[in-house]
């Protein structure tokens, strides 16, 4: 669906902090033009359908580490990994993953004095180590033959989520590792039979989060919207390209 939407556009008079969501400056670094089109003129990207089934282990994912949560246990995936931590027991992880309705597409947030954008993300999950370190967490669903890594070029952006959910944390005061994980579930492709189910091979993957990058790309959001000039899109947009090669073909074919 495409629709042009009334709420949540950047107002640059207003002194409302203006929601920020990771999502969004990951569209800023993707294509500026759609971001400016999306945040201050209401046009955002079509539509795609909603990954139900990635939700689905997402959420079977959440359940099994709540249950070691309560417990103060950890995962035997984290003690196959070495991973000397329990899933953290906060009273706020409802609110930083979203679970209540209050909370739901903000998440962690906090107000960024210098642009008054109201950074937000939400999270799958906390680890805690022993020395009161946060770990951050996210859960991934795939299914492939090849070996998991975080070197395609499309799994850049999981290390930028994971380090922007790591500036969030440190700007509301915890204390932050700098090594975040992915938890994989690979789903098997090798079964005789599928019996309605699917087997997932689990992983996990280590990173080590740098955010340097974080602050600068939050100002050149902000300097982008508060501009009354579209900005040019993306050398790799393939909206904008589709767009733009759209509107020249119809020019073409009125002319025949």
């Amino acid at each position: 669906m495409y629709f042009v939407k009334t709420r949540n556009l950047f107002d640059p008079k207003s002194g409302v902090p203006y929601n920020m969501s990771r999502s969004k400056i990951e569209l800023f670094g993707e294509c500026p033009r759609c971001f400016y089109m999306d945040c201050r003129m209401g046009l955002g990207r079509p539509s795609i359908p909603a990954f139900t089934l990635n939700s689905a282990v997402d959420t079977l994912l959440k359940n099994e580490f709540d249950l070691l949560r309560k417990k103060g246990e950890s995962h035997e995936l984290m003690v196959k990994y070495g991973i000397d931590a329990v899933p953290c027991n906060h009273p706020d992880l409802p609110l930083w993953r979203g679970d209540t309705p209050e909370s739901r597409y903000v998440g962690v947030n906090f107000v960024h004095e210098k642009t008054n954008f109201r950074l937000c993300g939400m999270i799958d999950d906390v680890w805690k180590d022993k020395d009161g370190n946060h770990l951050m967490v996210d859960y991934k669903s795939t299914s492939t033959t090849k070996e998991i890594s975080l070197d395609d070029q499309y799994k850049q952006a999981y290390k930028r989520q994971i380090e922007f959910y790591q500036y969030l944390f440190r700007h509301l005061g915890f204390k932050v590792s700098s090594t975040g994980y992915f938890v994989f579930a690979n789903a098997s492709k090798n079964r005789d039979k599928f019996d309605g189910k699917l087997e997932f091979n689990m992983s996990i993957i280590s990173h080590q989060g740098d955010e340097s990058w974080v602050e600068g790309k939050v100002q050149a959001a902000y300097d982008c919207l508060v501009s009354d000039k579209i900005p040019n899109p993306g050398p790799e947009c393939e909206y904008c390209a589709y767009k733009r090669n759209s509107a020249i073909s119809a020019a073409k074919w009125d002319k025949i």
